[in-house]
């Protein structure tokens, strides 16, 4: 039976085209059979199961009440669930250039595109670049079969990025590879933001997350967002103790390193 299944799911990866794959109580997104897209609880759909989107909801620190979120990257549409389901006040527009990624929606249990969400089959590059000074929250967590698309890792990708965003916007960017690309992609958002960036390192994964903002919002004192932490922990379970705990830190160990440069 599970080598039947393993030559199942070779098979599928063979095509070269997204695909779903049930275990157990969960539901997986994969490109190939190397490492999982995106994961849903088939008992909590709504619920974030992989660490990084957790992480990169650690945006509430600083803009816990967003107008406008947009997301470049769908997968199996754990965040703009989330977001959906406990920011009731939202608007979410989510891209993906990739039609058969979104043809999979259904099987993620996403809701259907209403007044507060769009699911749109567009470039983010274009997105970003045609945006006037709009977005909220941007989080940018877009991956291929190769991994980060070359475009969406550019400075002059960020460049846009920062432009798109609203006064005191935040980015949020998922960021995974070899440690000298992610070092790379992290310096260019930081030169793109004025060195208004903070990344953490996502416990027992890969993955780097980068906070970025235009304004002074991660510069908020350590008491407002220790005192913001409270207020959301009775209104999210993801883990955001431990988010505001790395954001914090880095952020001492990126002053300490700046006052000793």
């Amino acid at each position: 039976m599970l080598l039947k299944g393993f030559h199942a799911l070779a098979e599928l990866a063979a095509s070269g085209e997204p695909f779903v794959h049930q275990h157990r109580r969960t539901v997986s997104l994969l490109f190939d059979i190397s490492a999982i897209q995106s994961e849903m609880h088939l008992d909590h759909p709504d619920y974030l199961t992989l660490a990084y989107t957790k992480a990169m909801m650690g945006f509430l620190l600083f803009s816990s009440s967003p107008r406008l979120i947009a997301m470049i990257g769908l997968g199996g549409g754990s965040l703009p669930k989330y977001c959906h389901r406990y920011l009731p006040d939202t608007a979410i527009v989510v891209v993906d250039n990739d039609p058969q990624v979104i043809a999979l929606r259904d099987a993620f249990c996403l809701p259907p595109d209403d007044a507060r969400l769009q699911v749109l089959c567009r470039d983010g590059v274009d997105m970003v670049a045609q945006a006037d000074a709009e977005y909220d929250v941007l989080m940018v967590d877009g991956f291929d079969k190769q991994g980060q698309p070359p475009q969406l890792c550019s400075q002059t990708f960020y460049d846009s990025c920062a432009a798109s965003l609203a006064q005191d916007g935040i980015m949020v960017v998922n960021l995974l590879g070899d440690k000298e690309d992610v070092e790379l992609y992290a310096d260019r958002i930081r030169r793109s933001f004025d060195g208004a960036a903070i990344a953490i390192d996502v416990p027992d994964s890969n993955n780097k997350i980068v906070f970025a903002c235009k304004g002074g919002l991660l510069d908020s004192p350590d008491q407002t967002v220790i005192g913001r932490l409270r207020e959301l922990e009775l209104q999210h379970d993801i883990a955001l103790r431990l988010t505001a705990r790395n954001i914090l830190q880095q952020r001492r160990n990126d002053r300490s390193a700046q006052a000793a440069a």
